[in-house]
């Protein structure tokens, strides 16, 4: 059985939810990612923040992202997976909820995130075809 801990890419890191944007950018730089789970102050993720996020949600309304948190731009219920889920647990996460990036967790910590690059990687010709289709499909229709 292949786990969400098996494919996903390890060292990702929170980003605060009191953290400004700008300092949220500076971190996606030197990570060389573009996405981070938003951790509250005990350290549970209370959403995922994208570089998207921060162009179109701050910077093209007119918004400083030295002025607006991480925090601030945290919407919904953030999904995640357990680190020993089956991949078929975490196309149907990914799927289900059209999202592109998924952080894993183990024993209540962040241990990993699952992104469209670790996908491509590690999962069938069908299966990543099937993913695609789903999440972007719909995606297209709205």
């Amino acid at each position: 059985m292949t786990t969400a801990g098996d494919i996903m890419h390890r060292g990702a890191q929170w980003i605060p939810a009191h953290e400004t944007l700008d300092r949220a950018a500076q971190l996606m730089r030197e990570l060389n990612v573009g996405a981070l789970p938003i951790s509250d102050e005990n350290e549970r993720l209370c959403g995922i923040l994208t570089d998207r996020d921060i162009v179109v949600g701050c910077v093209a309304m007119g918004h400083d992202p030295a002025r607006v948190t991480a925090g601030e731009m945290a919407q919904g219920t953030p999904r995640w997976i357990d680190a020993n889920a089956d991949v078929s647990e975490v196309l149907g996460e990914m799927q289900g909820h059209q999202i592109r990036r998924l952080p894993v967790i183990e024993n209540k910590r962040l241990v990993g995130m699952i992104s469209e690059a670790d996908l491509a990687a590690h999962l069938t010709e069908e299966q990543l075809a099937h993913w695609a289709e789903s999440v972007y499909a719909r995606t297209a229709t709205r």
